[in-house]
């Protein structure tokens, strides 16, 4: 087996505290790094080694622990600041073809890993890009990650807040016909944001958080003329945005937040002469920096079995229309 390419130096001057203040509680920031930067760090006092398969990010890695270890000397690091410093440098994985760091977020039910190759594409793309894009039928977990993402991310400090957003859009029944007042309108559109919630911090932790506006559940058009900063934001079902909106939401993101977007492009509830934002989005992001995109498929589908040979016979016949044209 080929020996990954690695880089030695040492940080100076030997300073305990220092170096403790680096690498944080149980290496937790150097663990940080690793992933944002898709390297491994081993060190023994201040003798350190960065190795990775990619050669390229080597020298990125050094430059960013010797800068990290000088502010060190004047300033206490926690997870939300070393954050900071990776989106201020500007250091990001370069895309490559190998297998994704594996990504464990522990949640109050235990550690959650991704199931397949393309839920571990996507954890490890959430943690080393700011605006991702989960892309994909029903069932596949991209809402679920997302959300332990996101509680992952507020329980270590990386972001201040999280905020969960959907569009209402009316699927064959108008909103003014619901009882109840807007919030009470909208909730049942959020519905599925709150079960996640509940499964990772319970029901008790959830209230309270929303009650301190620490966790925000809002419509999208909400959004509108905000700045999100230290913020872990997801817009579900964003199928179902217009372009305008999918634009609106994308250019809210502020200093120190990641965003994530999903959607399933088979499940567009919009009339028929709308476009939808999350295809404008496919379409006009995809070879952007700092951005990615995950696509799933029927094989990825973690509920019940039968619901994966359900998506498969629809794609089938969709694929069939294609073809042929509606019969």
């Amino acid at each position: 087996m080929t020996a990954l390419p690695q880089r030695d130096f040492i940080l100076e001057p030997a300073d305990t505290e220092r170096l403790a203040n680096l690498a944080g509680p149980f290496d937790g920031h150097l663990r940080q790094i690793e992933l944002r930067l898709g390297v491994e760090i081993s060190n023994r006092g201040n003798v350190f080694r960065v190795s990775g398969r990619d050669g390229r990010m080597l020298a990125r890695a050094e430059k960013l622990l010797r800068a990290l270890y000088d502010e060190a000397a004047t300033e206490t690091f926690d997870s939300h600041a070393i954050n900071l410093r990776l989106s201020e440098s500007n250091v990001g994985r370069v895309e490559d073809e190998y297998a994704p760091q594996e990504v464990s977020v522990r949640v109050k039910r235990g550690n959650i890993r991704g199931r397949g190759a393309n839920q571990q594409k996507y954890l490890h793309a959430i943690t080393t890009h700011d605006i991702n894009f989960g892309i994909g039928p029903a069932g596949t977990g991209k809402t679920f990650l997302a959300v332990a993402m996101a509680v992952d991310a507020l329980n270590e400090s990386r972001v201040q807040r999280l905020i969960l957003v959907r569009p209402a859009v009316e699927a064959g029944e108008k909103l003014g016909f619901l009882p109840g007042d807007l919030t009470q309108k909208v909730d049942p559109y959020l519905r599925p944001l709150y079960d996640a919630l509940y499964e990772m911090l319970g029901v008790e932790k959830v209230v309270k958080l929303l009650e301190k506006n620490v966790i925000e559940i809002a419509p999208l058009a909400y959004m509108r003329g905000r700045t999100l900063n230290d913020a872990f934001v997801i817009l579900d079902e964003a199928q179902n945005t217009t372009i305008e909106q999918m634009k609106m939401f994308l250019t809210r993101l502020g200093f120190g937040s990641t965003a994530v977007v999903t959607g399933d492009m088979t499940q567009i509830d919009l009339p028929k002469h709308v476009k939808s934002g999350l295809k404008d989005a496919i379409e006009v992001l995809r070879d952007v920096e700092g951005v990615s995109f995950t696509f799933f498929e029927a094989k990825d589908v973690v509920r019940h079995p039968l619901v994966a040979r359900i998506v498969s016979a629809y794609d089938r016949r969709d694929a069939n229309d294609a073809q042929t044209g509606p019969a």
